[in-house]
């Protein structure tokens, strides 16, 4: 049986859940979320929980379950506490404005590059701290890891210096220069 996948999910005051056939709908303050689940799945809504079961013990089917739960229950938590993804921007002259909801970085090429926030991702830029933190805030956990993922790839941390972008708990290996035998 998979422990994740058995485990019930509790439902937080504020948060209201709709499941119709396949397609499960989670409600609550921060906003809405909508995601149409494997059908060979069970999704039920019991006292206050959701419960996620499976039809049998196949390979294929041990893996839907604990990944539909995992799914579910990042779905409730974001619209009830939102998920957030903080990022470095290390290097000298390098920087990055927040114009509206487009993200201006100066990352040491010849022209500024312009980065569109998707439509429920926000923002925020903190320019006294050192490395400069760059926050990114929204309700779809994988909306917000594939954007942080995006805007790390406009300069990837290079191996030797440390520069470019980097999620805040990113460490780094840092590579020996010439004289490093």
């Amino acid at each position: 049986m998979s422990r994740v996948g058995k485990k019930p999910i509790d439902i937080p005051k504020g948060v209201e859940v709709n499941i119709n056939n396949t397609t499960i709908k989670v409600k609550g303050p921060k906003g809405e979320l909508q995601w149409e689940f494997p059908p060979a799945m069970k999704v039920e809504v019991r006292e206050n929980q959701i419960v996620v079961e499976r039809p049998d013990d196949t390979r294929q089917k041990r893996a839907l379950h604990g990944l539909t739960r995992s799914l579910i229950a990042n779905m409730v938590k974001g619209v009830s506490e939102g998920f957030k993804k903080e990022m470095e921007i290390v290097g000298v002259g390098y920087r990055v404005d927040l114009k509206g909801d487009t993200l201006v970085f100066g990352l040491g090429y010849s022209h500024p590059v312009e980065f569109k926030l998707p439509d429920g991702i926000k923002a925020e830029v903190d320019h006294k701290a050192r490395p400069l933190k760059l926050t990114l805030m929204g309700i779809d956990k994988q909306l917000l890891g594939q954007t942080a993922a995006n805007i790390r790839a406009l300069r990837p941390p290079d191996s030797y210096k440390g520069k470019g972008i980097r999620y805040a708990d990113e460490r780094l290996k840092l590579k020996p220069g010439k004289a490093g035998k």
